[in-house]
């Protein structure tokens, strides 16, 4: 029988700002899906590992981040900053793990895999930002460690990009190449169910 662990993926303030740039539509709706998963997963005694996107404040641990295009971009998710913080109505559970990232993927740089190997953990539920950055990275990275994944798309949130291509229509498309190859993809309400 498999193991499963939810990871909570950068469900952090800058997502959820009126002013920030990467504020996602509908937030609130996400969020309220990705606690339903935080409750029914502590309910069931399967572990919750909350992950956050940080960086040092004089960028030397950011890499290709923030100048992949060749262009220097103004440096974000600095640690000790509001913006990287969780979200307050963010579910917290007392026996929650916890881990920083610097790189789209949970895996990349940090102690993840063997953390979940200790746990006996062979499958993964996906929720949280951005559905095509850090998600869809993890997904893909988990994939490749030979776990069985869980995306719960919507459970998972993404700024638009631009009006041509909406938050809706990045969802979908994330979720019809992950399932392509890489993972199951579910909704929260039917996931849920099924956990019960």
């Amino acid at each position: 029988m498999a193991k499963k662990a939810l990871l909570v993926i950068d469900a952090q303030n800058i997502y959820a700002a009126a002013d920030s740039p990467l504020l996602v539509p509908a937030f609130a709706e996400s969020l309220a899906n990705i606690n339903r998963l935080i409750e029914v997963f502590a309910a069931s005694g399967r572990p919750v590992v909350y992950i956050r996107h940080a960086h040092r404040a004089d960028g030397r641990d950011a890499g290709r981040m923030f100048d992949f295009g060749g262009t220097v971009e103004p440096l974000s998710f600095v640690e000790g900053s509001a913006e990287v913080e969780y979200v307050p109505d963010l579910k917290m559970v007392p026996d929650g793990l916890h881990m920083t990232k610097r790189r789209y993927s949970a895996f990349e740089g940090t102690e993840l895999d063997v953390i979940l190997r200790s746990l006996g953990v062979n499958r993964l539920a996906i929720c949280g930002y951005m559905t095509n950055f850090c998600c869809d990275s993890t997904a893909r990275a988990a994939h490749d460690r030979d776990y069985f994944v869980d995306f719960i798309a919507d459970a998972t949130g993404a700024p638009d990009l631009g009006e041509s291509f909406t938050q809706p229509q990045i969802i979908a498309a994330v979720s019809a190449t992950l399932a392509a190859g890489f993972a199951s993809v579910f909704e929260t309400q039917s996931y849920s169910h099924s956990m019960e």
